[in-house]
């Protein structure tokens, strides 16, 4: 559906977007994920026809799209901040891009009226849009884009002004709008976990370049260097010199010990010799009283304790190396929660590590 071949975007002598190869496919939830300032909204734009290339090729379902205005494109676009007119009514908003359109008055009723059930607001249309919630303007933006039956919807951030719940609510239905109405969503956020809970695929930006489209379960599990390693959920990373082994390699890892590692955890060009190795925290284990012996086991004192009611998460100094580690555990019934500076065994996994080069910028 979407096609981007060598596309670069100056402004004067600032280089926003660096040569970008993409394409995403037909009834994709896509997202643009990245630091703010990496190029994901300008891709968006122009994407959408708001901003023009330097160079290179936009082709929108097999049509070169290059000097073709925003609003000829088979495309439409949430913003924001919504743009919602405050002075019209919910059903007036929604079948404003309507205006033109040769249907007539009962076709454009019945019209805005399957928009407004789509995305879950029959019987609002007469309601006065500036008496509406964060998540109900939302949802009139919505409407109002998906009324017209674009190829393409794109999404910048349209989830960053709603609080923490209401936003999971309206991830939830994002992508069960989605499915139904089938057609490629492409969202622009900043937010890791919005974009491995709502994409097929994802797109990790970082200043103008994409350097790794992936599905989320791969660019959690197996980023391709130690940014996006970092950059992606919580990370632990500890000195480690990698030599080499019968079946793979053998990692030293300071805090932690011994490992044996597979061709496929080395990642990102790491190689014989000095290296960082990442972990990420629900693969590691505080060990209580009563539980199970492991394997692999390492000592530390704990060192913070944040509690989240469902989760409680560590920072635990391991024994020989400066490095804290972040540990996630389950706060299930009858398990403590363990103070500060207490002393404690930490259970890991061969399988969870991944080496990273030791000059890796982080």
């Amino acid at each position: 559906m979407i096609s981007l071949t060598g596309v670069n975007k100056h402004y004067g002598g600032y280089h926003a977007l660096r040569d970008i190869d993409l394409d995403i496919a037909g009834g994709e939830f896509f997202s643009l994920l990245g630091p703010s300032g990496c190029g994901k909204t300008t891709l968006l734009r122009t994407i959408a026809g708001f901003e023009d290339p330097s160079s290179g090729t936009v082709m929108i379902d097999g049509n070169d799209v290059g000097g073709v205005p925003a609003n000829r494109r088979p495309t439409n676009m949430v913003f924001q901040s919504y743009a919602i007119f405050p002075h019209l009514t919910v059903e007036r908003n929604v079948g404003f891009g309507l205006r033109r359109s040769p249907m007539d008055k009962v076709e454009k009723a019945r019209a805005v009226g399957e928009a407004l059930e789509m995305v879950g607001l029959s019987g609002f249309g007469p309601r006065a849009a500036h008496a509406l919630s964060g998540g109900q303007r939302q949802r009139v933006a919505l409407a109002r884009a998906l009324i017209l039956k674009p190829k393409v919807l794109l999404l910048d951030e349209p989830l960053s002004a709603l609080d923490k719940k209401l936003r999971e609510q309206m991830q939830v239905e994002l992508i069960r709008l989605q499915r139904q109405v089938g057609i490629t969503f492409i969202l622009v956020t900043h937010d890791q976990e919005e974009a491995l809970i709502m994409s097929d695929r994802i797109a990790v930006m970082f200043e103008g370049r994409i350097v790794q489209v992936d599905g989320p379960e791969t660019i959690y599990r197996r980023p391709v260097d130690r940014r996006v390693a970092d950059f992606i959920g919580v990370m632990n990373f500890l000195p480690a010199a990698i030599s080499d082994g019968e079946d793979g390699y053998v990692a030293e890892i300071g805090g932690l010990g011994r490992a044996e590692l597979s061709v496929g955890q080395l990642l990102g060009g790491a190689t014989v010799g000095n290296a960082v190795v990442g972990i990420r925290p629900e693969t590691m284990e505080i060990l209580f009283e009563g539980d199970p012996p492991r394997r692999r086991v390492a000592e530390g004192t704990v060192d913070e304790v944040v509690y989240y009611g469902d989760m409680t998460y560590y920072d635990v100094r391991l024994d020989g190396v400066e490095n804290r580690v972040t540990i996630s555990m389950k706060n299930i019934f009858g398990r403590p929660v363990l103070d500060v500076g207490v002393r404690t065994r930490v259970a890991w996994d061969a399988e969870s590590v991944v080496a990273f080069p030791a000059g890796d910028a982080g």
